[in-house]
């Protein structure tokens, strides 16, 4: 008999991380797998700054320990030519009510990714 740190059926700690860093990733590069809402503020931006938002959103990829310290790429901070941005991913409950039980699992998930300016947070 052998041991494993991980359990039939479950994802260890950095494999579940992965999955939530991945689910996180193709919903803030691709807008599927969740919701994509912003405040009224970046709403009420023209058209064309919108569609830079929310590219620059998709591309960000300067994530590091200050930003991103559990490494799931959920929120950060960001400039669009001078106006300065925050994104950020939760993870729900289906039912939208609570917090998700697991957020590596789509199953019981739904992410909402929130694009707001500063001011609104």
């Amino acid at each position: 008999m052998t041991c494993s740190t991980e359990r039939v059926g479950r994802l260890s700690a950095a494999d579940r991380t992965a999955r939530i860093r991945t689910l996180n990733d193709q919903l803030r590069q691709t807008g599927a797998g969740g919701r994509m809402v912003m405040t009224a503020g970046v709403a009420a931006l023209p058209a064309q700054e919108i569609g830079a938002i929310l590219l620059a959103i998709a591309n960000f990829d300067v994530f590091n320990e200050d930003n991103d310290p559990y490494d799931t790429h959920d929120c950060a901070l960001l400039y669009v030519g001078d106006r300065q941005l925050l994104w950020k991913i939760d993870c729900y409950d289906r039912a939208l009510v609570n917090l998700s039980s697991d957020a590596s699992d789509p199953a019981v998930t739904i992410r909402v990714m929130t694009v707001m300016l500063p001011e609104e947070y």
